[in-house]
């Protein structure tokens, strides 16, 4: 090995404690998703609308909503680089394995959003990846200035569809018999038989396809340039070097992200569904990456300390995993709440739903090291990097390796 081959590997296990960590957070929202038929009707469920399940839905958003997925996003980027790096530094091909990694991960993802989980981000990483690599010898500079022109023109077109609806004088207010209709529709499709289920997570698609091409993909895009830019300097193994930029993520992020996502929260959770909350949703999309900035940078500094390396060894397992955690997530939570098993979507209070999240996440850390101990990688990872590299990699660890 090359001697910068040994400069990584001490920050190996805090970056993919780093991705475990961002893996609860995309449990946290998506289990939302699966377990209310109200969710993105702009109308809470009167069945759960009491302080307490107020008080979840503001936690949820105001913490979870808009910042996990960007925290992925970033990771993303990173590990891009550092494969780029790699990849030059042994003069071997990248552009075709990456091309084949996106399309294994754009197939699996494709498979995920009509069986399991209509919120699929895994197609939507796989085009903006293509989109990154023709971007990859981007100065670092045009890369940031990129992201920046991303995350604001992403907020701007949602202003403005807020104040077309202002305009309107509708404000845009849910007419709560038809949100009521439309929710009843979607428990009955999501709790039937699995033929139902499949029917109405595709009719999901069209909507749900809307967030995913005018939001998420350009912010996930933004996270990735910036998460290259940072992969490129190896920012991550190097924090030391960067005291001054983690005390302004921490003071930006927390100063200003978070005071705009407790209003977003706020908003969606009191006056949903109106030009009001598509306003404070524009102001979360230009602070969100700040929050998520400031995330990172307590959850790397804390990893480093001496106290923090419980929880590296906690997470980092279900990390490495990250691919098969996310769609375990999704198994779990399609057995849960639709027809395909037990059919509690709408019959499970928002607190219950962070309780089985908790309790699920915890599940897969112990799944996540049991399995590690015995596999190089996990059991999607090792089905993308075969078709990455057009070979099937070794199952199992060495026995020496495993003890």
């Amino acid at each position: 090995m090359t001697a910068s081959a040994h400069a990584v590997p001490p920050r190996i296990e805090q970056l993919d404690a780093l991705r475990g960590l961002a893996l609860f957070g995309i449990l946290v929202v998506n289990l939302g998703v699966f377990a209310s038929p109200y969710y993105g009707l702009g109308l809470p469920d009167p069945s759960y609308d009491g302080g307490l399940d107020r008080a979840v839905r503001l936690l949820v958003a105001g913490l979870f909503e808009m910042k996990f997925y960007l925290l992925f996003s970033f990771l993303f980027g990173y590990s891009f680089s550092l494969q780029l790096d790699s990849a030059q530094r042994a003069g071997e091909a990248f552009v075709p394995r990456m091309l084949r990694r996106l399309l294994g991960l754009w197939l699996i993802g494709l498979a995920h959003a009509l069986l399991l989980f209509h919120g699929d981000i895994l197609s939507t990483y796989a085009a903006m990846g293509l989109v990154l690599l023709t971007m990859r010898a981007l100065s670092e500079r045009t890369a940031l200035r990129s992201a920046l022109i991303l995350i604001v023109a992403t907020a701007v077109a949602w202003a403005g569809l807020a104040l077309l609806i202002r305009l309107s004088g509708e404000a845009g207010a849910v007419d709560a018999r038809s949100a009521a209709a439309e929710a009843q529709a979607t428990l009955a499709g999501f709790t039937g038989p699995p033929s139902a289920v499949i029917a109405q997570r595709v009719r999901e698609l069209a909507s749900t396809g809307i967030v995913l091409v005018f939001m998420q993909a350009p912010c996930a895009l933004a996270m990735f340039l910036l998460g290259r830019v940072a992969g490129r300097r190896q920012m991550l193994a190097h924090l030391d070097r960067y005291p001054a930029l983690l005390r302004r993520l921490r003071l930006w992020g927390f100063g200003i992200g978070l005071p705009a996502a407790a209003l977003y929260a706020g908003v969606s959770t009191f006056e949903p569904g109106g030009a009001l909350e598509l306003s404070a949703l524009t102001l979360s999309l230009l602070t969100a990456p700040l929050l998520t900035g400031a995330y990172a940078a307590l959850a790397m500094s804390g990893f480093a300390g001496r106290a923090g390396q419980g929880a590296v060894r906690l997470l980092a397992p279900a990390g490495r995993m990250a691919l098969s955690n996310y769609l375990l997530q999704s198994a779990a939570a399609a057995l849960a709440f639709t027809g395909y098993g037990f059919g509690l979507m709408g019959r499970l209070s928002p607190l219950t739903v962070l309780a089985f999240a908790i309790m699920l996440f915890g599940a897969q850390l112990r799944l996540s090291a049991w399995w590690m101990q015995r596999h190089g990688h996990g059991p999607m990872e090792w089905l993308l990097r075969a078709i990455t590299l057009g070979a099937w990699p070794r199952w199992r660890k060495p026995a020496r390796d495993a003890a």
